[in-house]
C-alpha cells in the first residue's frame, strides 16, 4: 500500500510505547537518553525559556508545523535531547524514530563583548542572571534576536531524516519547543548553546559598577570660581577657617555634660531623701523622750511642795 512517501499515523499511545522500547535499548547500549518529560500547559515557564519559543516563533516556513511540533513536545515524542555548544542532537518519535540536528552559529566574540559592555553595572551576580531576575532593559539586551542571545533565522539550520521537505518539519519544532523546556530547567544551557560565558557578564557588571561610583564623585565638586560667580560668595578662605567646629563641638559637650549631672543629681535625691528618713525619725524619738522626762520632774517637784494633811503651817 502507499502513502506517496509517508508513512502511517501512529497514535500518541502507540508512539509512547515505542519510545520506551527505545529508551531501554539504548540503555542496555550504554547511551543514556535525555528526554523532554510528557506535561501539560505551557510549553515554558520560565524568562530564558518563554523568550526562547517566542524567537522560534518569529522563524518557521511553514506556520502548520509548529502546533504539530507542540503536540510532540508535549506528549513527551522527544525522547533524547543533548545540547552542546553550537549544536542540539535530538531523537524525536514519530512513526518511527527520527533523527535530528540543529545547528546553531556561535555569537561573535565582538557581538558579545557588545553584550557585556552594555550590561555592565546591571547584573550582581550569576545567580540573578540564570533566574532572570534582571532588569526589563537587561533582559531585552540579552534575548534580543541577532544581537543578542536568541539566534536569528540565519544563525539556525536543521537536519531531520524524516521524509518531510519543509526547512522546519514538526521533528524540528518538537525539538526546539524541546529546547526552550529545557531552558527552564537549566536555563545555563543557553550560554553553552551560543558558545559564550555567562561570567564574564558578571565580570563586566562588576567593572561598570566601578566606574559608575567613581564617576559622580569628581562630577559632584564644584569650583570656588563657580560659586564666587553664582552666589557672589568669596571662596579664599577655607570654611573651616570661616566657621570654627572645635568651638561649638566643645560648647555642644559642656551642655551635655551639664545635663548628665542634672539627670545624676535629680535621680541621687531620692537616696537622700531615704537616707534622711531614718535619722529625722531618732530626733522624733528623742524630744518625746525629753518631754516625758520633763514632765516626770515636774510632778516630783510639785509634790515635794505639796503640804501633807494635818500639818501645821
Amino acid at each position: 500500500m502507499s502513502y506517496y512517501g509517508w508513512k502511517p499515523y501512529v497514535s500518541v499511545g502507540a508512539r509512547q510505547k515505542q519510545a520506551e522500547k527505545a529508551a531501554t535499548k539504548a540503555k542496555k547500549a550504554g547511551k543514556l537518553y535525555s528526554p523532554i518529560a510528557a506535561y501539560r500547559g505551557a510549553l515554558a515557564k520560565t524568562v530564558w525559556g518563554k523568550n526562547w519559543c517566542d524567537n522560534l516563533e518569529a522563524h518557521s516556513d511553514y506556520d502548520n508545523r509548529l502546533p504539530r511540533g507542540r503536540t510532540y513536545v508535549r506528549n513527551g515524542s522527544v525522547i533524547d535531547l543533548q545540547i552542546s555548544a553550537g549544536k542540539v542532537n535530538a531523537l524525536v518519535m514519530g512513526s518511527s524514530l527520527y533523527k535530528v540536528e540543529v545547528t546553531v552559529n556561535p555569537v561573535a566574540p565582538a557581538q558579545w563583548k557588545s553584550i557585556c559592555k552594555d550590561c555592565s553595572g546591571s547584573i550582581a551576580s550569576l545567580v540573578e542572571i540564570l533566574q532572570g531576575k534582571l532588569s526589563t532593559s537587561v533582559m531585552q539586551r540579552l534575548c534580543q534576536p541577532g544581537t543578542g542571545l536568541m539566534p536569528s533565522a540565519k544563525a539556525l539550520s536543521f537536519s531531520c531524516s524524516c521524509p518531510d521537505w519543509a526547512n522546519m518539519c514538526k521533528h524540528v519544532a518538537a525539538v526546539l519547543y524541546g529546547v526552550g523546556a529545557r531552558l527552564d530547567h537549566q536555563p545555563e544551557l543557553l550560554f553553552t548553546l551560543c558558545n559564550v560565558d555567562a561570567k564574564e557578564l558578571v565580570q563586566a557588571a562588576g567593572s561598570g559598577l566601578a566606574a559608575k561610583r567613581t564617576a559622580p564623585e569628581s562630577a559632584k565638586v564644584l569650583d570656588d570660581a563657580f560659586l564666587d560667580d553664582v552666589f557672589g560668595l568669596e571662596m579664599a578662605q577655607p570654611v573651616d577657617a570661616v566657621l570654627p567646629i572645635q568651638p561649638v563641638v566643645a560648647k555642644k559637650t559642656a551642655g551635655k555634660k551639664a545635663v548628665l549631672q542634672k539627670v545624676s543629681a535629680s535621680k541621687a535625691v531620692p537616696g537622700k531623701l531615704a537616707a534622711k528618713k531614718p535619722a529625722v525619725k531618732k530626733v522624733a524619738a528623742v524630744k518625746a523622750t525629753a518631754k516625758k522626762a520633763t514632765a516626770k520632774q515636774a510632778v516630783a517637784r510639785k509634790a515635794a511642795t505639796a503640804v501633807k494633811p494635818g500639818r501645821k503651817k
